[in-house]
């Protein structure tokens, strides 16, 4: 029989018990602080946070969860993980990797908010282990990275645009270049043939093939200036106007009709705002603009269709992202729909590059006719939005910022005789000899004396030991100095020379500092007679005046 303990030993028992009581204690405050101090980082996650079984039922989650699904913990808990995301099975196969290689890190998925919305998520998750050592489940975290998909899309359309400005300026640039060739051989094709039906009688047989040439000389420098307005050298917007006055006058055009007639199951309506306000532009531009949107929008509808043109005033609040990303402010918006074929997303990214075109070649045009919508829009300060459903239809919309300025009335083309001259000397500076030749021809024509010289040392050699009422500089010379450069140095020679300028490109800046320094008018090739002349006797009529 086993010894009764002492008093002392059961005093010394119950103190060891009660300090084993008080660690107890202290133990378990210490885990609750613990796992108090745990749940707050969790509860204090931007992250979704749960932890899965190993049968892949929900057993807890934290406030980012229910934020993520739009669902209470209560309903969450207990239900199979794969049930929150779009694609379930993409789900169980990133669980499975955790359990096969231990975690998984930034996997792809999409988890359903129970309002409808995907949201973007990367899932992280490693598995964790029991007293034992055995695997007992999968802590996981999902990072909604909506903002940055945001972010991702924003900064790859803004690349796509600055590569898609980058390739029109670099093909406008080409193009400036060829504009500049063809507008010097064109000279001769567009201006002789004036010329000599001067002098031809009306009963000549050779009249009708003189002007079959004007004609097709004329239509190359139609194709010429889309090339300028590529280059973004063929637009001066100094001219107040109403769109509206630009649509009613192209649909009422010979143009116009020819193209209805031969489009008979086309039904085109048009609804134009009463007070339109005006905008700053060029009207040859801007007519040939909506020119090319109706014939686009027609031949996008070969069994027929709608067409539908309106202009309206508009304000815009805040910017509008589209195929272009319109700023805030007042604009003119014109837009043509058609309910035609419409266009791919992969053609939409091209629509607006020279000669890339759906349509048969030698019927449907140059292929520039969208590069030149593109041009003119741009170097109208506007923007260009495009909607587009295959098989259902498509929408341009162009924006024109609004000016407040009025309409001034256009004065009417004087006759020949109210620009002839009186024998006054000018000088023609120009490197290309058919571009002085026309000239020559032309001046002489119109009774001026005429000298032409073929360069700027040229001309300022000959200003030494000469004078002239007038010089007529071409500005682009090479090689050897410029119109400016030439101009300077005569002025040094002869302050207060009188010039005008010309070029085949519209005014760049250093023809408006030639202008600064006195120079006039700018005419740009190829020369008529009725341009050329009219800036030579205005000129010469200011300097008379200014005697």
């Amino acid at each position: 029989m086993a010894e009764k303990p002492t008093y002392e030993e059961l005093e010394k028992r119950i103190r060891k018990l009660e300090q084993a009581e008080s660690e107890l204690k202290q133990a378990k405050g210490a885990l609750k602080e613990a796992h108090q101090y745990t749940r707050g980082l969790i509860e204090a996650s931007l992250d979704a946070l749960v932890t899965i079984s190993t049968k892949g039922k929900i057993t807890d989650v934290n406030k980012a969860t229910e934020v993520i699904t739009g669902m209470s913990g209560k309903e969450i808990i207990g239900t199979d993980f794969s049930n929150y995301f779009i694609v379930p099975d993409a789900a169980r196969k990133g669980y499975q990797q955790v359990f096969r290689d231990g975690y998984v890190r930034d996997y792809p998925l999409e988890i359903k908010h129970c309002d409808g919305r995907v949201i973007p998520v990367l899932y992280n998750a490693s598995v964790y282990k029991d007293s034992q050592g055995n695997v007992a489940g999968v802590f996981a975290a999902a990072r909604d990275i909506t903002e940055r998909k945001q972010a991702e899309e924003k900064r790859g359309k803004l690349e796509a645009q600055l590569q898609r400005a980058h390739k029109m300026e670099a093909i406008g640039t080409l193009a400036g270049g060829v504009a500049h060739d063809l507008n010097n051989v064109l000279g001769g094709i567009v201006s002789y043939p004036g010329l000599l039906l001067l002098e031809i009688p009306e009963e000549s047989p050779f009249r009708k093939p003189l002007l079959i040439i004007q004609e097709s000389g004329q239509k190359a420098a139609a194709i010429v200036q889309d090339l300028l307005t590529l280059a973004k050298r063929g637009v001066v917007v100094t001219e107040v106007i109403n769109l509206n006055q630009i649509v009613t006058g192209y649909l009422n055009s010979l143009e116009y009709k020819k193209l209805k007639n031969n489009n008979p199951g086309a039904k085109i309506e048009s609804d134009l705002e009463m007070n339109l306000l005006n905008v700053m532009g060029s009207p040859v531009h801007l007519s040939k603009t909506v020119m090319n949107l109706v014939n686009n929008a027609l031949e996008a509808m070969p069994e027929g269709g709608n067409l539908f043109i309106s202009t309206q005033n508009r304000y815009i609040d805040k910017p509008i992202r589209g195929y272009d990303d319109v700023k805030e402010g007042n604009y003119v918006v014109l837009s043509v729909s058609d309910s035609g074929i419409g266009i791919s997303s992969l053609d939409l990214e091209r629509i607006f590059e020279p000669f890339y075109t759906k349509k048969i070649m030698g019927r449907s045009g140059t292929g520039l006719g969208m590069a030149v919508v593109w041009g003119t829009i741009k170097d109208h300060k506007g923007y260009i939005d495009v909607q587009s459903t295959p098989n259902k239809g498509t929408t341009f919309i162009l924006y024109f910022p609004v000016t407040r300025k009025e309409i001034i009335e256009k004065e009417k083309a004087l006759p020949m005789e109210e620009y002839k001259g009186k024998g006054d000397t000018i000088l023609i500076v120009d490197d290309v000899k058919e571009q002085r030749d026309v000239a020559f021809r032309i001046l002489k024509e119109l009774g001026y004396s005429a000298t032409s010289v073929s360069s700027g040392e040229e001309a300022v050699d000959y200003m030494k030991d000469n004078s002239a009422d007038l010089l007529i500089l071409d500005m682009i010379m090479d090689p050897g100095i410029d119109g400016l450069e030439t101009y300077k140095k005569i002025l040094e020679l002869h302050p207060g020379q009188k010039a005008i300028i010309a070029s085949g490109f519209s005014e760049t800046d250093r023809v408006k500092e030639t202008q600064r320094l006195g120079a006039g008018k700018y005419i740009k090739k190829p020369y008529t007679m009725e341009k050329i002349g009219i800036a030579v006797k205005e000129e010469l009529d200011i300097k008379e005046a200014c005697k």
